[in-house]
């Protein structure tokens, strides 16, 4: 059960102290957004390669732009261990995944909420995590949408098919609130934007997220 803080919610002029206080989780999740995608834009290639090196934590970006083909590799090359890709943006998620792969990052593939897996499934053999949005991606601070999951229920059994080690992502929304409904589905990976940065201590917002899905899980 891990836990990937999302800097969306963070204060932008300060991101080296921001993930200084969260250097107890497991990943930083950071979202790329290219106004094209999504309508909003938010950091690109040259911060998430400052990011990468005064990260307490391994870097994971999620990138929410249009042609992740030519850029997502840049991102593995940059040093980012987890690199997520959406499906609906790429051309060739299979080449894709394997140059990720080959740049030594992690390779993932997010699913927006009005998406459906099941065309993917088959995507499975070159992935290490799959990200169901549980918000429409581009703005953080959304409510959660309970009603994705079941697909995160059909990606976990997919996942329990294929067999291997692949990750379950879930990000949007997510809160001590809605942690554990999430646990229950399947997820294993929780982006958490304002639940840990809009809490006083993000530390401690971190070590109470994973203290209710690790007693949820045993």
């Amino acid at each position: 059960m891990q836990i990937s803080p999302s800097i969306l919610s963070a204060d932008f002029a300060n991101l080296e102290r921001e993930l200084k206080r969260v250097a107890n989780a497991d990943w930083a999740h950071v979202d790329v957004m290219d106004g094209h995608f999504v309508p909003n834009l938010t950091i690109g290639l040259p911060v998430v390669e400052a990011l990468v090196k005064v990260s307490p934590i391994p870097v994971d970006a999620h990138l929410m732009i249009e042609d992740p083909d030519r850029w997502a590799p840049m991102y593995a090359e940059a040093g980012c261990r987890s690199v997520t890709f959406h499906i609906e943006a790429a051309r060739d998620p299979r080449s894709l995944s394997r140059a990720l792969r080959a740049a030594g990052a992690r390779a993932a593939m997010a699913v927006k909420p009005r998406t459906d897996f099941a065309p993917y499934a088959d995507l499975l053999p070159e992935l290490d995590m799959v990200l169901v949005m549980t918000v429409e991606p581009g703005f953080g601070g959304q409510s959660f949408l309970a009603d994705q999951m079941p697909k995160v229920r059909q990606v976990r059994e997919a996942v329990k098919r294929h067999g291997g080690e692949i990750w379950v992502q879930v990000d949007g929304g997510v809160s001590a609130d809605t942690i554990e409904q999430c646990a229950e589905a399947g997820a294993d990976v929780f982006v958490a934007g304002s639940a840990v940065y809009g809490a006083e201590d993000a530390a401690a917002a971190v070590d109470e997220l994973r203290a209710l899905v690790t007693s949820h899980t045993h």
